[in-house]
């Protein structure tokens, strides 16, 4: 029988045994439901008894009894709904790949089938084996013949006789490969020739060998990927996600995995990959949020805010100086510093009088002996003043205040007040006595709570106290930086402060200066972090990160050749890395092929960078990159409606990229009377399908089939610190690129090689 007759034959029969499972899925689904609601109508039987001891604790059993059966039936109904997401999927498309596998010692072949998540029609007959699952492993990992694999028992021996690869549409197989290599080029080539969308894909099907190691890595505390703009990189740590919460099943959720993003919009552009592999979506945050969340009371700095801003000299200066391990360090030992003096705090007011003044927290915060660190002795001070707060209930009880307001009590008030208790007083005095107490405790509960918030710590005053000290913790002339500098950004930043507001460059010392005073211990359940556009943060954040989720293994992911904003410090962060992590419990993987142009674009792109990492083009061929120099913006905004109509011809979407915000502003304005076009201002907002217009620092991670380069001229791009950020727009294209430039193309592409583009 011909390979596509039996295939044909085989996919037939899964395909019949997938329908079966839905119909006895649908039947589960239906007893699971039913046993459901049985459980929520036996509420009616429990009986709410509290007469005596022995029927409290009766009540108690049966509620008890009730809870566990709903979380039973719950618990059964989720494992139906998830096994019926399951069979969708496979419905849809089996499988994609097959091995045919000879394990050491065994004298059977089997072929094993792989796809999105594992089938089988009896409890040793897997019909299709999950992309996840240790033998799959060596679909991308291997060719033909001899091949090692891990499994949890340790390493296994096997023979690989057949590599084959399929496409399945509508249940019927459209192409066989046949190969010898992990995933084969033709069936790579097939997926990278598509068009791109607003939602990024899983790459399952296409994963490869450098990628995998990736994704599989279990080891490693520190894993740090070094990738090419369109390498896969961030495709594959989320295909690593999903294998992770396949591997530590049942000891590791979705809810104990974060990631942090370049932004919102890139969070929106890849948050159906996890679904979509049959998992739901880690936490995803931006760096912005995280701190936002932190930082509730506090306006702090946009990305927009800080890609505009542009910062130079001493500024600029005393920025990176706030981005290193040199500063994370003396804050360190500033805050120990604190141990012995210098705290600052607020009095504790009540009705407009101070009742605990400044003077009397900090002798109660320094009376504790030397054993005591900081977040002992904030426990200490705050159990102190709990103390002192309990002790004034009596005393305020006798203040006029409260005698006021008892007359003023309407019956309403007076009924809440009393609540269950029983409503016979001796005297008098004694319910007068029994209502002040609620009163006055009632009026004190803010305060309670303001000290188990830590509220009586002045947190800014303490921020702009560390400032003032950093000339004695830092020799500031090591950093071009004199001690005038440094006293004026001390004053900018204490302005912004009054205003509600803080500069991004303090924002993370502020978090942790708080975070050292409390004794924080981090957020200890978190299991798994990932960091994409690693380039983008400072040594001080990632030292932050590692603080603050000190039980984590660190995933952390991007491109050198992409530092829009650290720039010099991207160059160096490999030499910080291992000053956080032990360097024998690390890996460095480096990405160097790149899928997602063609091998025109990516020359080109290529050749905007000095001295860049390295980059292999995956042999896609297409058009070269057309540059065009007009004389006016009006020629621009013509050359670009002629683009726009060219790329709806051949049905691709278009992203116009701009170098700001305003810049997009004014390409919006011009185009939105003669082209179908949307602007993208914030990162809250979604991609949309069609051609948007976008400022550049909002495209990271994106890709789109074609990018207009808009205004790429020597006015708008003149510093060779926007390099990396040229070689960004360029390389967001897959299967097109045009640069348009006003009067005169920047220094940074006029130097790229003729032969890379064409002259428009």
């Amino acid at each position: 029988m011909e390979p596509y007759e039996a295939e044909q034959q085989r996919l037939d029969t899964v395909l019949e045994k997938i329908q079966d499972a839905k119909v006895q899925n649908d039947l589960d689904r239906k007893n699971a439901e039913q046993k459901q609601a049985d459980v929520e109508n036996g509420w009616n039987d429990v009986r709410f008894k509290s007469s005596t001891y022995g029927s409290l604790f009766e009540t108690a059993m049966s509620v008890r009894q009730q809870q566990q059966m709903l979380q039973e039936r719950e618990l059964a109904m989720n494992s139906v709904e998830h096994q019926a997401v399951v069979l969708d999927r496979l419905q849809a498309r089996p499988y994609f790949a097959r091995i045919d596998v000879q394990e050491a010692g065994s004298e059977t072949v089997e072929p094993i089938y792989i796809g999105l998540a594992s089938f089988s029609d009896s409890p040793d007959n897997f019909l299709v084996y999950d992309w996840r699952a240790p033998i799959s492993s060596i679909y991308y990992d291997a060719g033909l013949g001899n091949v090692t694999y891990e499994t949890p028992d340790g390493k296994q021996e096997a023979n690989v006789h057949l590599k084959r690869q399929f496409q399945i549409e509508d249940g019927t197989i459209v192409t066989i490969f046949d190969t010898d290599e992990a995933v084969g080029d033709q069936m790579l080539l097939n997926a990278l020739s598509g068009e791109s969308t607003t939602k990024m894909k899983s790459i399952v099907t296409t994963i490869q060998k450098e990628q995998n190691k990736i994704i599989r890595n279990t080891a490693a505390e520190l894993l740090f990927v070094q990738g090419a703009a369109g390498s896969g990189k961030t495709s594959a740590v989320l295909q690593r996600v999903a294998y992770l919460l396949y591997r530590y099943r049942g000891h590791l959720t979705s809810g104990q995995v974060v990631m942090f993003s370049p932004n919102q919009l890139f969070n929106d552009y890849i948050d159906q990959v996890l679904p979509e592999l049959g998992e739901q979506n880690m936490v995803q945050m931006t760096y912005y949020q995280y701190a936002s969340r932190r930082l509730p009371k506090l306006q702090l700095e946009t990305l927009q805010e800080r890609f505009e801003a542009q910062p130079a000299g001493a500024q600029k200066r005393i920025i990176d100086l706030k981005g290193t391990s040199v500063y994370f360090d003396a804050m360190q030992r500033y805050a120990d510093g604190l141990n012995k003096a210098d705290i600052k705090v607020r009095p504790i007011k009540f009705r407009g009088q101070e009742i605990i003044s400044k003077e009397k927290i900090v002798d109660i915060y320094y009376s504790f002996n030397e054993n005591y660190k900081l977040g002992n002795r904030l426990q200490g001070t705050k159990e102190r003043l709990m103390k002192m707060l309990q002790g004034r209930i009596g005393n305020e009880m006798q203040a006029d205040w409260v005698e006021a307001e008892i007359q003023n009590l309407t019956k309403e008030q007076y009924d809440t007040m009393l609540g269950d208790n029983p409503r016979e007083f001796k005297s008098d005095e004694e319910e007068t006595k029994y209502l002040a107490k609620i009163i006055v405790t009632n009026a004190l509960a803010p305060i309670a709570k303001g000290f188990n918030r830590n509220r009586f710590i002045n947190i800014n005053n303490q921020f702009i106290h560390f400032l003032r000290s950093v000339p004695k913790l830092v020799n500031l002339a090591a950093y071009d930086i004199t001690e005038a500098d440094w006293t004026k950004s001390v004053e900018y930043t204490v302005n912004k402060m009054k205003n509600g507001e803080l500069p991004m460059a303090d924002m993370t010392p502020f978090m942790l200066l708080f975070d050292l005073i409390k004794g924080s211990r981090g957020e200890r359940d978190i299991r798994f972090v990932f960091i994409d556009e690693i380039q983008d943060y400072t040594p001080f954040q990632l030292a932050f990160l590692k603080f603050s989720f000190p039980r984590a293994r660190f995933t952390m992911l991007g491109d050198l050749n992409q530092a829009i904003f650290t720039k010099e410090n991207a160059v160096s962060l490999q030499d910080e890395l291992s000053r956080l992590f032990d360097p024998e419990k690390s890996e460095y993987v480096q990405l160097t092929q790149t899928y997602r142009s063609t091998q025109q674009i990516t020359d080109y792109s290529k050749a905007i960078l000095i001295n860049g990492a390295q980059i292999d083009a995956f042999e896609r061929e297409g058009d070269k990159p057309v540059v065009k120099i007009l004389p006016s913006q009006d020629k621009m905004v013509e050359a670009t409606l002629m683009q726009l109509v060219a790329n709806d011809e051949a049905d691709e979407t278009t992203a116009i990229i701009t170098k700001t915000l305003a810049d997009a502003e004014v390409a919006y304005e011009a185009l939105r009377e003669r082209a179908d076009v949307t602007i993208i201002r914030t990162e809250n907002q979604r991609l949309v399908p069609g051609t948007i217009i976008v400022p550049a620092y909002l495209a990271k991670g994106l890709e789109f089939d074609a990018v207009i380069m808009w205004d790429a001229s020597e006015g708008v791009y003149h510093g060779d610190d926007e390099r990396q950020l040229v070689y960004t727009i360029a390389s967001r294209a897959m299967h097109q690129l045009t640069v348009l430039a006003v009067t005169s193309l920047t220094p940074l592409l006029a130097e790229v090689d003729e032969r890379l583009y064409e002259k428009g």
